[in-house]
């Protein structure tokens, strides 16, 4: 799967964490997945949570509307986000540059 793709009212997103980062910061991986480095540690769902709260905030939409899909324990993560995709999608391309297509 690439890094994201897009359906009828939502996008998902796949993202390889790192935890105990310096700060939070989602960025371009590869072309299969974007990364994420995490101040929280991989504790009761700290990750998780943060990484929730760290895409929402870059995709510009509520916590409410990013869901983790797979990968709970896992590095390697799958997201859902709503919202008006054709934004969502703008947003991932922003993200890596225009050499990704998504």
């Amino acid at each position: 799967m690439p890094a994201w793709r897009g359906s009828a009212d939502a996008i998902e997103i796949t993202v390889r964490v790192t935890p105990r980062a310096s700060r939070d910061v989602l960025a371009a991986g590869t072309a299969d997945h974007f990364a994420a480095r995490l101040a929280a540690r991989p504790v009761e769902g700290a990750a998780n949570t943060a990484l929730v709260a760290l895409v929402a905030k870059q995709f510009g939409v509520s916590r409410r509307a990013v869901t983790l899909l797979a990968g709970e324990t896992s590095r390697l993560k799958r997201l859902a986000i709503t919202g008006d995709v054709a934004m969502l999608e703008q947003i991932a391309r922003s993200l890596y540059g225009m050499g990704h297509d998504g």
